[in-house]
């Protein structure tokens, strides 16, 4: 498959071949379906918490005495059936991750990629930085490609002077290639890859990899 690379203004430079085994895959929706909710369930905190009637803190005397009021029988004031008391099968604090299979996670990414190539909302950039760190340098090459939505920008390493630029841009996540996340990769409304991350992706997800592993 081959696309266009583009300058930091938008123009078109050259064209780039990329690797059909990484961009040019039948779409799994299932898979990444999977891989979307299993990084969703990773995140939960899960530290919801109510008290049962054992841990509310209260007398365990009879609020009135057994019989000759009238009243229904009450054992004592934690009761859930009173104001105050405890609850019943409440929320406790738990872990809500689970593991997915390597291989699985890397076809819902491949899956992913894919889509968003087939579809046009990928876009090849040459390699940059922002050296001045600051966010507007940034804002400037990104308009180059596009209103202010949101944007996935794929780095092709761990550029501080970018992150430091586009920590403050609301519509902007940026991601190592060898880092991905399904979901935010997914729901990218534009995709921006640096030429050297269309390179090494192809490398950290073709075949060679597979079978090195």
């Amino acid at each position: 498959m081959n696309r266009t690379v583009y300058s930091i203004d938008g123009k078109e430079l050259r064209t780039i071949e990329l690797d059909d085994a990484v961009f040019g895959l039948p779409v799994n929706e299932e898979v990444i379906w999977y891989a979307v909710n299993n990084e969703l369930a990773n995140r939960r905190l899960g530290t919801a918490s109510t008290k049962d009637s054992a841990e509310v803190h209260g007398s365990n005397a009879k609020p009135y005495k057994q019989k000759g009021t009238g009243r229904a029988r009450r054992g004592d004031k934690k009761s859930p059936l009173m104001v105050g008391g405890g609850i019943v099968f409440g929320p406790k604090p738990r872990d809500f991750s689970y593991a997915m299979p390597k291989k699985a996670k890397r076809l819902a990414l491949k899956s992913i990629l894919s889509l968003k190539a087939q579809s046009d909302i990928l876009k090849i950039v040459e390699d940059f930085t922002v050296e001045s760190g600051k966010t507007r340098d940034l804002v400037k090459i990104l308009k180059s490609f596009g209103d202010q939505e949101r944007t996935v920008l794929i780095l092709k390493d761990d550029d501080a002077k970018v992150k430091q630029a586009g920590r403050n841009i609301p519509w902007l996540t940026y991601l190592s290639y060898n880092n991905l996340t399904a979901h935010d990769l997914f729901y990218g409304r534009r995709v921006i890859m640096m030429e050297g991350a269309a390179k090494n992706l192809s490398t950290f997800y073709g075949e060679g990899a597979e079978a090195a592993e």
